[in-house]
């Protein structure tokens, strides 16, 4: 399977999974950003977050050295995404390609909460590289 055919149905999958289903939040080191684990397959290489931001809530500039690359999709609310030296307004509905090591961050500009998904894809973890 491709890299781009794997990235598709973890995509469909992630949208597909209800927000009415209750995931636990966990708050990060942000004030007001709070992430929840909807699906960790690392047999397979895949990890998908929805991230809760608050109103005028920020995650700070990182980046992920241990993935090929991931998708930044924005759900609701307003939402400045910057990618490198590049701040976009993240409309939702669309996606966003952040390649591996590339410095990233967002900001919720609106003054309700915003959410997006976050789609990580790493090398396969087989039973003897665990």
């Amino acid at each position: 399977m491709t890299i781009r055919a794997l990235a598709f149905i973890i995509i469909l999958t992630a949208l597909s999974v209800s927000q009415a289903v209750a995931q636990a939040l966990i708050q990060l080191k942000d004030p007001g950003v709070a992430r929840a684990d909807l699906l960790r397959k690392p047999d397979v290489g895949v990890n998908v977050l929805r991230v809760e931001l608050q109103p005028g809530a920020v995650r700070s500039i990182h980046q992920h050295d241990d993935v090929k690359f991931h998708l930044f999709l924005p759900l609701t609310g307003s939402i400045e995404l910057t990618i490198g030296d590049t701040k976009t307004a993240a409309v939702p509905g669309q996606a966003y390609f952040i390649d591996k090591g590339t410095p990233h961050g967002f900001r919720n500009t609106g003054a309700t909460p915003a959410s997006a998904y976050e789609v990580f894809i790493r090398e396969p973890k087989t039973s003897a590289s665990k």
